[in-house]
């Protein structure tokens, strides 16, 4: 049966080998099968730029994703807010379509709605501020034309602040908001929404002004755990790798 993946919160890094294989088996395997997959975000843990494909560890997964793509598959790349950094280059590497965010699709014959999520996470305002500054042109453009090293330097320095700001943050805070859910559903009228980001998989059902709305929360990946999310024209459910 025609099917389309979705993955998300991989955040591959070369501390993390055994996602990146686990990731690399993926990509040779149960995606050769598929119309198309989409990858909604946080590929990558850190993303400084597209002049970084050399480096040993981002060409293995750039050459992964092309070879998918030449052998017939779909891909679609959103932004997370960890590889917001990704360009054109990178997508033109690999075969795929940059989305913005968030992108609606028809997916066998459903509605969709496509989102990192990170968005949707407004009871967060000091995350809101920070997304805001990084996803602007101008800050990119600034940042991008600094030495690779200091790229680096940037990308850890903010890494070790997220963490530090999370400590201090409740569980609530760092999950989406539910006014921002409904809000959204209402905005592209009822349709089903998939994200990432949150970490916390699961399938929501909502009942807004007499329509009924699923809202889907991917998989992070881990050492121990990783899943896609399989959609065909019977619905979709979650399928563990």
């Amino acid at each position: 049966m025609s099917h389309t993946l979705f993955i998300s919160d991989l955040h591959l890094s070369e501390d993390t080998p055994l996602i990146r294989k686990r990731f690399l088996e993926f990509l040779a395997g149960p995606c050769r099968d598929a119309d198309a997959l989409y990858i909604l975000g946080d590929l990558f843990e850190t993303w400084v730029g597209d002049d970084d494909i050399p480096a040993p560890f981002n060409r293995k997964v750039v050459e992964a994703l092309n070879e998918l793509t030449s052998s017939g598959t779909a891909m679609f790349l959103m932004h997370g807010n960890r590889d917001f950094l990704i360009g054109e280059n990178f997508a033109k590497a690999c075969g795929a379509t940059l989305l913005p965010d968030p992108t609606e699709i028809l997916l066998y014959g459903v509605r969709t709605v496509l989102t990192h999520g990170d968005q949707l996470c407004t009871d967060d305002a000091e995350y809101q501020t920070y997304r805001k500054q990084v996803r602007s042109a101008a800050w990119q453009r600034q940042v991008l034309a600094l030495p690779l090293e200091t790229r680096y330097k940037m990308a850890l320095d903010a890494t070790t602040m997220s963490l530090k700001a999370k400590q201090s943050k409740t569980v609530e805070i760092m999950d989406v908001a539910p006014q921002a859910v409904t809000d959204l559903l209402r905005k592209y009228e009822y349709p089903r929404l998939i994200h990432g980001h949150t970490h916390r998989p699961a399938r929501h059902v909502y009942r807004l002004d007499d329509h009924s709305c699923e809202r889907w929360v991917l998989q992070d990946w881990t050492t121990t755990r990783s899943g896609t999310l399989r959609c065909d024209s019977e619905g979709c459910r979650f399928v563990p790798l």
